[in-house]
């Protein structure tokens, strides 16, 4: 039946259309400014002419008005304009939509036509408008036509001209520069608040876009209820320049429907998120437990076995060992260092319950010590340093000092993240409302969404810096009240020996891996260029932290406050922002950050060869300055060329400055367009770099790495490796166009639901926390060795 009433439909739309022209007929005359009157039905349609002329270096406009009475929408009036250079064409109702889906229809409708460019001939030119107005109605329709020519359609300076406009009747007028000015403002008032308008500028081009639909398709617009104001630049409308391309412009193209994943796949998403990372939850427990074991049992055998006459037990005295002779920090006078440690003695006589933060004198009150050794520039610059010489503060002062890292970093992440997560729901807004999808770059082949957001999976899979981040908080305060349950004891062991417990820098640690996991899902709600930095900003501080941290390890009493320190990141994160704004193709900008970051690396080597103790004054005059840089120079780079005074120092800054030099010319040759990654970069080598020496000088002097330790250290490393593989697996590229970065969209890999980032999110967020339980178990060997054996590296 259907194969059969195709041929008669098409025999009968051809008859219909023929008829149409027929009756049609040749184009009737008009007359601007004359109203005409008709009706128009399937096979009826009108023609209508206009012809006038324009002179040399005119622009004249036409304003074609139409109405209808009918409401009929299954049957509107078509009117279609025919210009020399385009064809513009609507309906009569016309529909407009609006918010929440409402539909508003209107029977009178008025569009100014595109003007005529003006020529160059020294005649003038004539120009035909042809107005054709036809309905498939199989009733006859009446409408009512008028074309006038506009005389003001060019605007004056300084000259306020007064007119009306509606959603149907939209206006635009001409403005040209004058010879002298190249920058104006647009003013545009009116007493009436509603309906909003909006306010366009367009450069001098056919077709103008001047319907509620398409007004954002060129130019700049505001939207405005009682006033709006555009600042208009000359060099931003070049005005009509005329360039064509013959380019073939043709592609095949295949269109595959598939369905979308269940609910069900949702669900177990979810699920599978938080169990991967409960299950560390539950390993903490087991360890704790076997840890608790191991303690009680250790504890009865001591009650079970002999004392000394000191109070100590005998079989906890390997203390000797950690340090043999011929290490390669050389053997001070017992007397040497043990000044330091005798001088750290009356914190045995703390009463109990005195590691609060109860008000305590300032630190600079503890820097002055009695005797020679009292002098920190004869302490910190002798050639070999232990522990007890860098740990004579009152352990209140400093413990107190390394707590506002952990308030500080609060205070950081809630002022940090509250814009952020207000930025980026307005992103998500936007691309809801527009349906612009260009905003956003994500994997489209892999986005699942769930209410507002559009890329749920990306979200959910941070879940594991929050849940790990929060994991290593409760293991540092675990770790905290036994070091304060052992205080109020009087132990020994946590008095003199071992790496001095201070937590402050390990909440801050696990405070700043849970923002990154926040932050991170914000960048996700809308992964673009603008809003990548804060995806990385909490990654400096994570690397910067570690770095502290490790530093603070066994210069617990020169490590840099948290001001300074912070203020330090806050100085990082604004070259990051400098650096997406100016860094793609500003060579001033990469010169004056490597000079910058060069500079910045050798005053850091300089502060940690003298161990803060390096400063460059005079007693005499401002040639004092010089002079005593010539001689740090002569002394340490000359007269010692063949063997620096503190070698292992040495042989760090200079890998070190290597490093940061080689990234300041990758840099400035380069010029790489991810900034922030590269700064980035620049971070996680320098912690590695600052790690690995750190365990290798460990190991060289004779210290051991215990079972946790070493499969963290393991753990890490596997990790590590498998997290950047799929890391460099990129799905997505806000450095390039929309259209180029879906070419390297993929498939879900894992439960039809993750795809290759969302695994790297899942590891890195692992890898991160065991390099934390690197840094917090690492030296837990040195609990049973005095202070004044401990070298420091």
């Amino acid at each position: 039946m259907a194969g059969a009433a195709a041929p008669v439909l098409g025999a009968l739309l051809c008859a219909l259309l023929w008829a149409a022209a027929a009756a049609g007929g040749s184009p009737a005359p008009g007359t601007f400014g004359r109203v005409y009157r008709g009706t128009v039905n399937i096979s009826t349609e009108r023609v209508y002419a206009f012809g006038y002329s324009s002179e040399p270096g005119q622009v004249d406009a036409v304003r074609v008005y139409v109405n209808s009475n009918s409401e009929n929408l299954q049957y509107p009036v078509l009117f279609v304009v025919r210009q020399q250079k385009g064809v513009l064409s609507w309906q009569v109702p016309l529909i407009f939509r609006g918010l929440y889906q409402k539909t508003y229809n209107y029977q009178e409708v008025s569009r100014t036509l595109c003007p005529s460019e003006p020529t160059a001939e020294m005649g003038p030119s004539d120009q035909v408008i042809f107005v054709d107005v036809a309905s498939m109605a199989p009733f006859n329709i009446a409408y009512e036509l008028l074309v006038t020519r506009l005389e003001n359609f060019q605007l004056e300076t300084n000259k306020a001209f007064n007119f009306t406009a509606s959603p149907s009747q939209p206006q635009y007028f001409l403005y040209k520069f004058p010879q002298d000015v190249d920058s104006v403002i647009i003013k545009v008032v009116s007493d009436a608040v509603y309906p909003c308008s909006v306010v366009s500028v367009q450069d001098i081009v056919c077709p103008v876009y001047d319907l509620d639909h398409n007004v954002e398709f060129n130019g700049v617009y505001q939207s405005m209820t009682k006033q709006a104001a555009i600042t208009v630049q000359r060099k931003d409308f070049p005005g009509n320049v005329n360039r064509t391309w013959n380019l073939q412009r043709t592609k095949n193209l295949q269109v595959t429907i598939v369905p979308s994943i269940k609910k069900s796949v949702y669900v177990q998403a979810m699920i599978f998120s938080f169990l991967s990372f409960l299950s560390f939850y539950l390993g903490s427990v087991v360890v704790a437990f076997v840890h608790y074991i191991r303690v009680q049992r250790k504890a009865l055998a001591d009650r079970l076995s002999p004392e000394d006459g000191s109070g100590i037990m005998t079989s906890s005295h390997p203390i000797t060992a950690s340090t043999p002779e011929g290490s390669s920090y050389g053997a001070i006078d017992e007397s040497s260092s043990s000044g330091g440690r005798q001088l750290s003695s009356p914190e045995r006589g703390l009463p109990a319950g005195s590691d609060t933060d109860s008000s305590v004198e300032e630190e600079s009150d503890f820097d002055t010590m009695p005797e020679i050794e009292s002098d920190k520039n004869i302490i910190r610059t002798k050639v070999f340093l232990y522990l007890s010489d860098l740990s004579r503060k009152d352990r209140r002062i400093v413990s107190k000092k390394y707590k506002i890292y952990f308030w500080n970093i609060i205070t950081i992440a809630v002022f940090y993240a509250l814009p952020v997560i207000q930025l980026v729901i307005t992103y998500q807004t936007v691309v809801n409302v527009t349906g612009n999808q260009d905003i956003c770059y994500y994997n489209f082949l892999c986005a699942h969404p769930l209410g507002v957001l559009s890329a749920f999976n990306n979200i959910l899979s941070n879940v594991g810096h929050m849940l790990l981040g929060f994991l290593f908080l409760l293991i540092v305060l675990r770790r905290d009240i036994l070091h304060r349950r052992a205080m109020e004891m009087k132990d020994i062991y946590t008095l003199d020996y071992g790496i001095p417990k201070h937590f402050g820098l390990f909440y801050a640690m696990g405070i700043a891996l849970m923002m990154e996991g926040v932050l991170s899902a914000c960048y996700h709600v809308c992964p673009n260029y603008s809003n990548f930095q804060f995806d990385t900003s909490f990654m400096y501080m994570i690397a910067g932290l570690c770095m502290l941290k490790l530093y603070q390890t066994r210069h617990p009493d020169i490590n840099a406050s948290a001001y300074s320190a912070y203020a330090s990141f806050a100085v990082v994160i604004c070259l990051a922002v400098l650096g997406v704004v100016f860094g793609k193709n500003d060579m001033w900008f990469w010169v004056i950050f490597s000079i910058i970051h060069v500079f910045a690396s050798l005053a850091l080597s300089t502060q940690i060869y003298y161990m803060g103790r390096f400063k460059i004054d005079g007693p005499d005059s401002d040639l004092g300055i010089f002079r005593r840089a010539v001689m740090v120079l002569y002394t340490d780079c000359i007269q010692q060329c063949s063997r620096p005074m503190y070698m292992d120092r040495m042989v760090l800054l200079i890998v070190g400055n290597l490093v940061n030099w080689s990234f300041a010319i990758f840099g400035l040759v380069y010029r790489p367009r991810d900034f922030a990654s590269y700064i980035l970069g620049i971070f996680i080598c320098n912690l590695l770099l600052y790690l690995a020496f750190y365990i290798i000088m460990k190991l060289r002097s004779s210290e051991k790495l215990l079972p946790i330790p070493m499969f963290c250290i393991m753990a890490t490393a596997v990790v590590w490796a498998a997290a950047l593989y799929f890391f460099f697996q990129t799905l997505s590229s806000w450095e390039e166009t929309p259209a180029e970065s879906r070419e390297k969209n993929r498939p879900c890999i894992l439960l039809g639901f993750f795809d290759d980032h969302d695994v790297w999110h899942f590891l890195s967020a692992a890898a991160l926390f065991f390099s934390f339980l690197v840094l917090l178990t690492l030296d837990d060997d040195l609990d049973v060795v005095r202070r004044d054996k401990i070298p420091v590296f």
